[in-house]
């Protein structure tokens, strides 16, 4: 199995070369890119392949949500693994909405930092015990309760696919439309079905009217 490609984006030179240090001793893993802002990852990403970003949030030029937002349009199969130092819930759902898998503390450990990597090429999300406890609380005093646009983010090209989805597009079609490939537009789609929490094409429809994202399925 190839190893997983990595790119670190962080401000601070001392934490990337950190990270790095923490990284290469795993074998399995490669560090492919090193960017100090949110516009220099962007650049970064185009010219190589990469798996997983670890992405610092607050970044000068563009933070790690904006870029981690775009990350995700322009590439929806790569990973995003946000690293901070702060464990405020209104960030880590920031985090989440953008498309991140996961999210931990700066203050982790080599071990830590080695099974979220693991746990998110796997395709499921990891958040420290910092992160949980933070959402944890803030539903318990209500502050979860929030609309569905809120609860699950959807990029402005996942809902371009969607309203062409509920007008019964096929993938390829879709693409063409799109000018971008089918297995993106397959990327978008899988993408779609696991924020929703929809299990098929129908359930993707369903979604989309009960919470008015398509104004007319004719448009």
């Amino acid at each position: 199995m190839a190893n997983v490609k990595i790119a670190l984006a962080d401000d601070h030179k001392i934490v990337r070369d950190g990270i790095k240090t923490l990284l290469e001793s795993q074998s399995e893993i490669d560090v492919v890119a090193e960017a100090s802002d949110g516009n220099e990852i962007l650049e970064k990403v185009k010219d190589n392949l990469v798996d997983l970003v670890i992405m610092d949030i607050s970044m000068p030029e563009k933070d790690g949500i904006r870029a981690t937002k775009e990350l995700k349009e322009k590439h929806p199969n790569l990973k995003v693994l946000a690293l901070t130092m702060s464990n405020d819930d209104l960030h880590i759902r920031q985090m989440i909405q953008a498309g991140a898998s996961g999210y931990i503390m700066k203050s982790a450990g080599r071990q830590e930092l080695k099974n979220a990597i693991e746990t998110i090429m796997k395709g499921q999300h990891y958040f420290s015990d910092e992160a949980t406890k933070s959402i944890m609380m803030d539903l318990v005093k209500g502050k979860g309760k929030s609309t569905t646009m809120d609860a699950v983010h959807i990029t402005d090209r996942e809902l371009e696919i969607l309203e062409l989805i509920v007008q019964e597009f096929t993938n390829q079609e879709i693409a063409e439309k799109l000018f971008i490939s089918s297995r993106t537009v397959d990327a978008h789609r899988r993408n779609l079905l696991q924020k929703t929490g929809a299990r098929n094409t129908a359930g993707l429809v369903k979604y989309a009217f009960q919470h008015n994202l398509i104004s007319s399925a004719d448009e």
